[in-house]
C-alpha cells in the first residue's frame, strides 16, 4: 500500500507515518506540506491508494484540496484528518468529496479502522455526525437521473462489478469472481460512485436500480 501524507507540521506527519507503517513492511509513505506539493507527488504515483488531508493548509485549504485531488486522481480516496470536532465541518467535507472524515482527537485504531473501511470502498462517517442532536442531515450529492446515468456509460466491467456490489459482495470477493486484483476493483468502485453521483454502497445500488443499470 502506499499513502500520501498531507499537512503542514512535519511532526504530525512523521507520527501518522509510523503509524500507518505498523501495517506491515510493505506500507509506503509520501509526506508534503502544502497542496500543490501533494498534487504532484499524487501526478507521479500512480499506485497511490489513499490520500490523508488535513483541512488546515497554506494556500488551499483542505475543502479546495479534495476537489484537485478528485481532478487529479479521482480513483484515489481521501480521507480528511482534522483538528476541528464540528459536525458541519466533517459534512462539508464529506459533501466534497471526501470518503472519511477523522477528528485528530480521535484513537489510533480509529484512524485504522477508518482507513480499512474507505479502502474496501464504504464510507467513514465520524461518530460527531451520527450523535449529532440538531437533525441536520448529511449533505447527499443530488443523484444524476437515470438517463444522464445511462448516458454516462459505465463499462461492462464496471457493471460486472457494480452488480455484485449492489449484492453486497465485498471487495476482496469481487477482486475473485472476477480476476481482478483488489485495487483494480477499488478503482472501479470510486468510479462508479462518481459516475452514480453516491458516497457509499447503498446510494450507489439505489441509483443503479433506479437507472435500470442492474
Amino acid at each position: 500500500m502506499k499513502f500520501l501524507i498531507v499537512d503542514d507540521h512535519p511532526v504530525l506527519r512523521e507520527g501518522i507515518a509510523a503509524l500507518l507503517r505498523r501495517a506491515g513492511p510493505e506500507v509506503a509513505m509520501l509526506e508534503a506540506g502544502t497542496v500543490p506539493e501533494a498534487l504532484r507527488l499524487a501526478e507521479a504515483n500512480d499506485d497511490l491508494d489513499v490520500v490523508i488531508l488535513d483541512m488546515v493548509l497554506p494556500g488551499m485549504d483542505g475543502l479546495g484540496a479534495i476537489g484537485e485531488f478528485g481532478r487529479v486522481r479521482p480513483e484515489v480516496p481521501v480521507i480528511v484528518l482534522s483538528s476541528s470536532e464540528k459536525a458541519e465541518d466533517a459534512r462539508r467535507a464529506l459533501a466534497s468529496g471526501a470518503l472519511g472524515y477523522v477528528p485528530k482527537s480521535a484513537s489510533h485504531n480509529t484512524l485504522l479502522a477508518a482507513i480499512s473501511l474507505v479502502m474496501d470502498g464504504e464510507v467513514y462517517v465520524p461518530p460527531l455526525i451520527l450523535a449529532e442532536v440538531t437533525g441536520t442531515a448529511l449533505p447527499q450529492k443530488v443523484p444524476p437521473s437515470p438517463a444522464d446515468v445511462t448516458a454516462s456509460a459505465l463499462t461492462a466491467r464496471q457493471v460486472e462489478v457494480l452488480r455484485r456490489l449492489s449484492s453486497g459482495q465485498p471487495n476482496k470477493i469481487i477482486a475473485y469472481e472476477l480476476d481482478l486484483s483488489e485495487k483494480t476493483v477499488k478503482a472501479h468502485v470510486t468510479a462508479i460512485f462518481k459516475v452514480l453521483g453516491a458516497i457509499n454502497r447503498t446510494q450507489a445500488a439505489a441509483a443503479a436500480r433506479a437507472a435500470g443499470l442492474i
